[in-house]
Order: structure tokens, then sequence, then C-alpha cells
């Protein structure tokens, strides 16, 4: 039985750890903080999971909240170029449905899985002096841990590495009490964007509590949105946010004016500029670490993927192992492995984030001016968050993208008109 070491207790981490298990590797999991600590925590993320990373839960049996978490089945998003005005606003089906999971209720309860199956978990932080201690005693070591010292063992990619600082102030808090709107189908996920200023999600979640909202803001840094950086309490987090969007996007504020935070510890703030990083790194001769996910490619939320950049990660790297049967892991394997994970899904995440955290050039804004025309182009739109891989066909030629909607309306135009 080969002995895989995991460094990190996130959804890549466990997720890997509960498929290994399965698959019968002998897996031991270090962890921080145990169980409860994650639960009476602080969120760290927010999280959407399209169907396709679902569907590498589910190989599994892992999506244990299938039946009880809100199912997203539905985008609405709307631009306002002025404040207070929206200009622009459609939706988009996600099929089947996407849902999120607060990760304190997630990775806690899959802990607790992963142990009631017979796996280890040391709950204790690992430093990088401990790992050349570890890593000789298992046949493999992955590093999912992705904050703290750990993640510097890895170098910085400079050519797929294009920022140096946050393109976005990150801030969000979960809620209860949030109305729904009558423009969009219920339960939608909502996207505001002010061009310049920022970007509203509003997401429809289950957490420790029960079904919420998580309204999440990402702030170009300095702009009126980034209002949360000396992470306020949750009661002034939502005060801070109703005035903000009172004055931005009152059509939403009006939705939350009878909210109230899901709990003591409801909210966060933070920053990072996106970073990809060597897959592995030598911590002493000839013994090398693997990262995974957040370690080795760490993307803004502003397109959702970060979640799901680990769930494909998880489900890649799982498959990798099995079929590498008893030959060694060594660092060859390790580099063609997160190729693989890059090829696939990595680089399509890293692609739809870096074309959100950026101005939208001419030919894209006409299509999403023509996604309120037509029901056809939306769908096509906003299918590109489950599917990222999408966008380069679509989008990534201006002209080819302007064909495809003057086709789209001369389809749709009215004979004789």
């Amino acid at each position: 039985m080969r002995k895989i070491l995991i460094v990190g207790a996130g959804q890549a981490g466990l997720q890997l750890a509960l498929s290994l298990q399965v698959e019968g590797y002998e897996v031991t999991v270090l962890s921080a903080r145990t169980p409860d600590e994650i639960r009476d925590g602080w969120p760290t993320s927010t999280q959407v999971m399209f169907d396709p990373a679902l569907n590498t839960e589910r190989a599994y049996d892992l999506n244990l909240w299938e039946e009880t978490a809100p199912r997203i089945h539905d985008v609405g998003i709307s631009v306002s170029p002025e404040k207070g005005v929206r200009a622009l606003k459609f939706d988009g089906p996600w099929q089947p449905y996407a849902m999120s999971v607060d990760q304190r209720l997630k990775m806690p309860a899959w802990m607790e899985l992963f142990e009631d199956r017979g796996g280890r978990i040391i709950y204790h932080p690992v430093m990088t002096s401990d790992l050349a201690g570890l890593a000789p005693m298992y046949d493999l070591s992955l590093i999912a841990a992705g904050k703290g010292e750990l993640v510097e063992l890895f170098d910085r990619d400079p050519v797929r590495s294009k920022y140096v600082e946050p393109g976005r102030a990150l801030s969000a808090i979960y809620l209860d009490g949030m109305v729904e709107p009558d423009d969009f189908p219920a339960g939608s996920m909502r996207i505001n964007v002010v061009p310049g200023i920022g970007e509203l999600f509003v997401i429809s979640n289950q957490t420790l509590t029960g079904p919420s909202r998580v309204a999440f803001i990402e702030a170009i840094p300095d702009g009126p949105f980034d209002c949360f950086f000396d992470r306020p309490q949750p009661d002034e987090h939502l005060r801070r946010l109703q005035h903000v969007l009172q004055e931005y996007m009152p059509w939403e504020a009006d939705l939350m004016r009878e909210c109230e935070p899901t709990d003591p510890r409801a909210s966060l703030s933070g920053s990072y500029p996106g970073t990809i990083r060597k897959p592995y790194a030598e911590i002493a001769d000839d013994t090398y670490v693997l990262g995974m996910a957040d370690v080795v490619v760490l993307n803004d939320p502003v397109a959702g993927q970060g979640s799901n950049n680990a769930a494909h990660c998880a489900s890649i790297y799982t498959k990798a192992i099995l079929d590498r049967g008893d030959r060694p892991f060594d660092a060859e394997w390790m580099e063609a492995t997160f190729e693989k994970f890059w090829e696939e899904r990595a680089q399509h995440g890293t692609g739809m984030t870096d074309a959100l955290l950026n101005p939208l050039p001419d030919h894209v804004q006409q299509v999403l001016g023509a996604a309120t025309q037509h029901q056809q182009v939306a769908d096509r739109f906003t299918r590109l968050f489950p599917h990222p891989e999408d966008l380069g066909p679509f989008l990534g030629d201006p002209d080819a993208a302007l064909a495809y909607v003057a086709k789209v309306a001369e389809g749709n135009a009215t004979p004789g008109a």
C-alpha cells in the first residue's frame, strides 16, 4: 500500500485524501486546525461549485449537501456605467445547477468522514523545516495549504504570473433575511458590475445555520467599494455594505434592508495578487513535494474559479497517482501531472479571471449588449463560468464574436422586418 502525505485540509487536499482513501492508499493529512476550530472560526473564502466540479465530488460520493444546499439554476448579470443606474441586465441558466457550501460546514464534515473511514489526520501546524524529515517517510507528499510559509517553497512562475499587486480588495458577509428580487429567477446568483469601481456577487449558500446569502464585494483598490480594509465586525461590515450599495446599487440595497449576519463571525476581507508557481519544490537532496490548487495556481475569485480549480486539481491528481502504479513519484512525473492540470483546467480558469479583472474590450461590451436582446447570447456568456475553456472560442477573436452576434440577431429577426 502506497503512503501519501497531504499537508492542508481544504477543498483540494481533503478531496484528494478521500478519493485516494477509497482507492486503497494509506493517506495521512496534516491540518493546522481541528474540525471544531474551523466551525467556530471566521470564513476563509466564498465558493460556487459548478456542475463539472461537483461531478468530481460525486464520483467519490463526497457531495454530502446535494439534497440540502440551495441549487443555483441561474445567474443574473447587471452592468452600471453610472452611479445608481442599471444600464444592462440579463440572465442565463447554469445546467443543471451550481451549489455553494460554506467551508466552515464542508471541511469539518469531510475531515470527520475521512477519520471515520480510518484515515489519519494529525492536527499540528507544519513549518518548512518540518518537511525535510516528513517527506522521506511517504511515497508522495503534496502541499495543499494555500496560505502561509509553505507556499513560498514554490517559485513564482514569471511567465504565467501577470500580477504583483492585488487586482481587487475582497470582502464578503454571510446574511440571513435577504429579499428575493422580482427580475431574476428565485435563488439566482447575481453579479453587479460597476466599471472602474468593482463588482458585487450575491450567492445562495448553505452555511452552519442553514440556507443563507453571501454578499461578496470585489473592489478596485482605493475606490469607494474598498471600505472593509480594517476587517470590521459583521454588524459594522453589513452597515458599510448597505451604505455603499444604497449609493451605487440601490436595487440591491433594497433587498438587504432587513438582513442580519448569520453568525458572530460571518464576514471576511483581504486581498492577494493572482500568482502561478512552479509545481514542485526540492526540500532536501532528491526529495520533492508537489503543490496543488491555490498553492500553485492562485486566482482572484472574480470569476468564481478557485474552488472549482481545486476540485479539478484533486480529480486530475487522483487519476495521475492511480495511473503511476508502483513507479516513483519523481520530479518529472510531478511536472507532467501539474501540466495536465494546467492544460485541461487551470489555464482556462486563469484566462477567465484575467478577462474579468481587466477592462472589457469593445467587442465584449457589444456581446453583453446583445445578451440583453438575445437569450442565446446570454446563455452562451453565462455558460463561461462553469466552462471557462469556451472563453477563447467565443470571445478570443473580436471579429468572430461579433459575427456570431450578428448571426443570432439575424436568426431572431422577425420575417419581413
